[in-house]
């Protein structure tokens, strides 16, 4: 099959930096079989090309993105016809691609894996917060021939909405990101670990109230905090207002290579997200033997209790519990640890990649 995926970015030239590496483990294996034309929307601010994970890669690039990507899609058709258009993620991805196939008259398939059904207007996020962007997701997700949901918390917003679904979750590169068996705690001090950007649907300061509760209880930790801060040292000088500095680390950006022995290192993943479809991060340190606290959101809500632990959003003293639970009983923690694992393996980019050729098969045969 020849597929054009369209992503929002996500394929840095480098394979390193500003990638998302489940979506590099996805391209990749698709590649094997497939011709694959991937159409980023602004993974660099011009326009232009490169090749990378098997898959040729066209930048989309700023202004009248969403006109440009249609137009670039359809020319890449006259030269060899696609067989189907892919979008992960709704939003805009969405656009491009609905409207691309329909006007080639193609099978179009749309994977949700972010924001695109909420709407948090106290801080800016999702996309239906605005009357256009209800507009635009509702013509998305009932023009699309196929859709498929990252998280069961996706899938059931979509059927609240009256869309079908089919559960596709984006699942680890094992050969890039191989798995380590889970291991017993090394002793104190705990170290725990915490991989987001520093924004606003992260809810980092929901993170350090719950670590400052555990200073008050006597739990000695350290916290690694890795992510891109967007918010101009907020986070920061929040750890310093609650006592934290000598507890907690804001180490930036770090690639997969580097994250890594941070990962390996790690006792116990806090997650403090108001909204996930993964979090992908998750599943990586599931494979690494690393289990997962974190606010009931995408697979953390989904793997609870067996394989996660899960409290609800925004509440600190519940998330600080939570964490003093599993730093207290070693057998849980363990426990956690290979239940998040058998289910991060079994579900992994390979599967991911049978899942969707799947559908592309159904897609080509029934639609058109």
């Amino acid at each position: 099959m020849k597929i054009a995926l369209v992503v929002p970015g996500g394929v840095d030239r480098s394979g390193e930096y500003r990638v998302i590496p489940a979506l590099l483990g996805l391209i990749r294996r698709l590649s094997r079989a497939h011709e694959v034309h991937v159409f980023a929307l602004r993974q660099e601010q011009a326009a232009g090309c490169w090749k990378l994970a098997g898959a040729a890669i066209h930048n989309i690039g700023e202004g009248r993105t969403h006109l440009r990507g249609i137009a670039m899609i359809r020319a890449e058709h006259r030269r060899a016809p696609f067989d189907l258009v892919h979008a992960i993620f709704s939003g805009s991805c969405g656009v491009i691609a609905v409207a691309a196939a329909k006007s080639l008259r193609l099978p179009s398939l749309v994977h949700v894996a972010g924001g695109e059904l909420v709407a948090l207007r106290d801080i800016g996020f999702g996309g239906r917060q605005t009357w256009r962007g209800r507009l635009r997701e509702a013509w998305v997700l009932r023009s699309a021939d196929a859709v498929t949901a990252a998280s069961a918390s996706i899938g059931d917003s979509l059927r609240t909405l009256g869309i079908r679904a089919w559960r596709v979750p984006l699942g680890v590169d094992l050969r890039a990101w191989p798995a380590r068996a889970p291991g017993e705690r090394r002793g104190e001090p705990a170290r725990l670990l915490h991989v987001a950007s520093l924004n606003r649907v992260k809810d980092q300061s929901t993170l350090l109230k719950a670590l400052a509760a555990l200073v008050e209880r006597g739990v000695d930790f350290r916290m690694d905090i890795v992510g891109v801060d967007t918010l101009q040292d907020e986070t920061a000088r929040l750890a310093n207002k609650l006592g934290l500095e000598q507890r907690v680390r804001f180490l930036g950006f770090k690639t997969q290579r580097e994250l890594r022995p941070i990962m390996e290192a790690a006792d116990l993943l806090v997650m403090s997200s108001r909204h996930e479809a993964g979090p992908l991060v998750l599943l990586e340190a599931a494979v690494a033997g690393v289990p997962t606290v974190g606010t009931a959101v995408g697979h953390i809500a989904e793997w609870a209790p067996v394989a996660a632990l899960a409290v609800p959003v925004a509440d600190p003293a519940a998330l600080a519990d939570a964490i003093g639970m599993v730093l207290g009983d070693e057998a849980l923690r363990l426990r956690l640890a290979r239940a998040a694992q058998c289910r991060a393996l079994s579900e992994d980019a390979d599967y991911t990649a049978r899942r969707f050729e799947a559908l592309y098969l159904h897609l080509t045969t029934t639609c058109g």
